[in-house]
């Protein structure tokens, strides 16, 4: 018996009733359309079901990867041997909390939370209206857009750490920096998140959100399948500057392109795969290191 058969069984005890599908292609999943099959995928539909399948993945030594709307993941092209646990729609809560704060599930879309806080007349989410990913995702790597991010507004986040244990971490001890958390650095898995907003006016709050999705749509090539920012902003200079300014906006290998909108977003023209994406990266971080001397380091997280 191999160890995701072990793993079937044992989820089939812990969690009896559990959907679990086998050899599910990540195409499907991720924001890129791009990811061959994945061993083993489990759809949770509650915080227990999903702690227990967490726990019993690590008893049998394997390390469980939650998963949301994919939006910032670059899957490989050939089998994929990891347990996916599909957070959406599982880790859906969404609900206000006391005067100022919201309570959002990992699986909740930043988007919908962004909505909620605008209707429950809370700012300080509007920069989250346009970003595709999920709260979870959002808080490991420390999402943000236009001047805001979470850092800014998460007060506490549960999280299930390496041993198992469900532990709230709140404050400093979440250690937000520029696209990273202590949840990224310690592999803890986010169920949830205590976003702490201020009072505004919903009209107010919404033509700020509709300002921001307007520059969007204006400015980013929301028209292909990309994961957003490709690269991370390297300190003293931005990565699309840097790509345009080395003439790689439109650079392209097969169906994966460097995006001709803006060059921070590389784009699935049609049917790229997960090669043509990393030769295309390695490509652009090659040249602008050489002619700018600048290191590019990929945003998105890549499973190979």
């Amino acid at each position: 018996m191999n160890t995701f058969q072990a793993l079937k069984e044992e989820l089939d005890r812990v969690c009896p009733g559990l959907k679990i599908k086998e050899q599910e292609p990540m195409s499907l999943h991720t924001s890129f359309r791009i990811g061959g099959p994945v061993a083993m995928m489990a759809f949770p539909m509650t915080t227990e079901e999903t702690v227990a399948s967490i726990q019993a993945a690590r008893r049998l030594g394997i390390t469980p990867f939650l998963l949301g709307r994919g939006s910032n993941l670059l899957c490989g092209d050939g089998e994929l041997n990891y347990f996916m646990i599909k957070t959406n729609p599982g880790l859906t809560q969404l609900e206000r909390v006391g005067e100022n704060a919201i309570l959002c599930g990992a699986g909740v879309p930043m988007r919908q939370a962004a909505n909620f806080a605008q209707k429950h007349g809370l700012s300080g989410l509007e920069f989250a209206h346009g970003i595709p990913g999920s709260i979870g995702g959002g808080v490991v790597m420390n999402a943000g857009a236009y001047g805001g991010e979470l850092a800014n507004v998460v007060k506490e986040t549960t999280a299930l750490n390496r041993q198992g244990n469900v532990e709230v971490i709140r404050g400093e001890q979440q250690e937000f920096s520029y696209r990273s958390s202590v949840f990224a650095k310690e592999g803890s898995l986010v169920l949830s998140a205590l976003i702490e907003l201020r009072p505004g006016d919903p009209a107010e709050i919404q033509a700020q959100m509709d300002d921001f999705l307007t520059r969007r749509k204006r400015t980013q090539p929301l028209e292909y399948p990309s994961a957003g920012s490709m690269f991370k902003r390297p300190k003293g200079a931005y990565a699309a500057a840097l790509i345009d300014k080395c003439g790689l906006k439109g650079f392209r290998v097969g169906d994966a392109q460097v995006s001709e909108k803006h060059a921070g977003f590389v784009v699935n023209r049609g049917h790229a795969t997960c090669q043509e994406m990393l030769t295309l990266v390695r490509h652009v971080q090659k040249t602008v290191k050489d002619k700018t001397g600048f290191q590019l380091d990929m945003e998105v997280i890549t499973l190979l």
